[in-house]
């Protein structure tokens, strides 16, 4: 049995990626050291340890794509890869002594919470243990997500996801099969290009995709940082401010990205000199209402005459031939599918049990929503870093996690103002109202008027994944917990009230 096997703590956080060890930290600097920290894998870095594709990289600034309170003046480039970003939580990992809290391999296989003692019962991979908070930080990047193709199973070569990279198979002089777009795909592409035979691209929709201002940052630059750590500051201020500028075009003026439409109209213009090949590859929908993709290399890429486009996706496969839905067939050694994640059907969901003895799965099955992006109706105890509409259009997500770190720890603080055994339960008004309004704004975005389908819809056509304002806007509604949102649970009084499944008093 596993050391911790019955181990009761007052927090468990599921994840190790940024929003995981952000906990972590936070939880440390509150002088909170009863916790854990659950991973199912076998080291930290969450989505940066899974996607270890060719060429894969980060599309905002290192200096603003890392904590405020673990700054690096080290950062090599504009926009890091992934290898310095996993090496980046590692050293963060170390710094702050976390390795004590880490349980590796020890995938959460359920949550459920005891109304009677006020705790969640957690079984993992490694063992069963109890917790009185639980924080879920596994990330809507985290779980691959496949198309279901048919004929896939008769495909006699190899097939993976991008974000289970296979570093075994050996792609020179491959037959290589690209699928999706995305942001994944269009890194892949140029890396992989100069080794394989050919190269087929099976495109659904078109991304808008604009310069990188990629570069490597110069020996003095890093030398400034270190001595002088207020233009290190002072750098990422800047690229906060011109982010939180760009907002309310995207919020309220979609009209305003005509511009930035035209700047990426010229980035493709400069690279694929083909009119049709450019007419298959210009978008049909405002820019921004997908993820807008930044890339030198992509487009030169797809001139190149080892490279074919299918400007239909996928339709079938049949056996070592693919079909696209124009069509037309392409032989292929290899599949890799660049299709994205389950972002709005969380897979930890199905695995949370809350007071009324529904899953989250259940109680989001109309669409996911939160108070505040962190906790659901009816669980109670329980908050998602990187939960319902806490997603980032044009800016870093490490913003936003820090955010809602904010809010963890006035949680936790307010648990023990109040004393004793306690749990807080979101109001259901609370999130209702809170998400009435995330709603009512959603509605002049570019995510909802763009004209596009995208991975930010869910199978109800809700946006509930994206943030509709700022991040200076997100950290204010976060600073602090409104217990006037929050049922406050005790325990029951009497012995006779304590039988299995019985609920917790509420407070008046």
């Amino acid at each position: 049995m596993a050391e911790h096997e019955r181990r009761h703590v007052r927090v468990a956080v599921i994840g190790s990626g940024f929003g995981g060890l952000g906990a972590a930290v936070r939880l440390r600097r509150q002088g909170i050291t009863d916790f854990v920290v659950l991973e199912r894998a076998g080291s930290v870095g969450g989505t940066w340890r899974d996607n270890s594709y060719p060429g894969c990289a980060c599309d905002v600034p290192s200096h603003l794509y890392s904590f405020s309170f673990a700054p690096n003046p080290e950062w090599p480039r504009n926009f890091s890869g992934q290898p310095h970003i996993r090496a980046y939580l590692e050293r963060v990992t170390d710094t702050f002594g976390l390795r004590p809290h880490l349980r590796f391999h020890s995938e959460v296989q359920s949550l459920r919470w005891d109304g009677a003692e006020l705790h969640w019962e957690i079984e993992t991979a490694s063992g069963p243990l109890t917790a009185h908070v639980v924080v879920s930080a596994t990330g809507p990047l985290s779980d691959p997500k496949l198309p279901g193709i048919p004929g896939l199973d008769t495909f006699p070569g190899k097939v993976w996801h991008s974000a289970r990279w296979d570093h075994d198979y050996a792609l020179r002089g491959k037959r290589l099969a690209v699928v999706g777009t995305g942001a994944s795909a269009i890194q892949i592409v140029p890396a992989v290009q100069p080794d394989v035979e050919r190269l087929t691209l099976f495109q659904r929709t078109p991304p808008w995709v604009l310069p990188r201002a990629d570069r490597k940052i110069s020996a003095a630059e890093k030398w400034l940082h270190t001595k002088l750590p207020a233009t290190r500051a002072a750098r990422r201020q800047l690229l906060w401010s011109i982010r939180e500028l760009q907002v309310s075009a995207f919020t309220k003026r979609p009209d305003e990205l005509g511009l930035l439409e035209l700047l990426a109209r010229n980035h493709m213009k400069k690279a694929v000199k083909d009119p049709a090949l450019r007419d298959a590859l210009t978008p049909g929908y405002r820019i921004g209402c997908k993820r807008i993709l930044l890339s030198n290399t992509y487009y030169p890429a797809l001139a190149q005459p080892n490279v074919d486009l299918v400007a239909a996706g996928l339709k079938e496969v049949r056996g070592s031939t693919l079909v696209g839905a124009d069509g037309s067939e392409t032989e292929a050694d290899a599949i890799v599918f660049g299709t994205g994640f389950h972002v709005t059907d969380m897979p930890i969901a199905q695995r949370v049990t809350g007071a009324h003895g529904t899953t989250l799965a259940e109680e989001w099955k109309g669409g996911m929503e939160s108070l505040r992006g962190t906790s659901a109706a009816g669980f109670p105890n329980f908050l998602t870093i990187i939960g319902p509409n806490t997603g980032l259009g044009n800016s870093s997500m490490i913003l936003m996690i820090e955010a809602q770190l904010n809010y963890l720890a006035d949680y936790l603080r307010q648990l023990d103002v109040l004393g004793g055994k306690i749990a807080l339960s979101a109001r259901p008004s609370a999130v209702q109202e809170w998400n009435r309004t995330i709603q009512r704004r959603m509605e002049r975005t570019v995510w909802n008027t763009g004209g596009c389908d995208s991975w930010y819809l869910d199978a109800n056509g809700r946006n509930t994944t994206v943030w509709p304002g700022t991040t200076g806007e997100f950290r204010k509604a976060t600073r602090q917990v409104d217990l006037a949102e929050y049922e406050v649970l005790r325990p029951a009084r009497t012995l006779a009230d304590r039988t299995p499944g019985t609920a917790a008093e509420v407070a008046a």
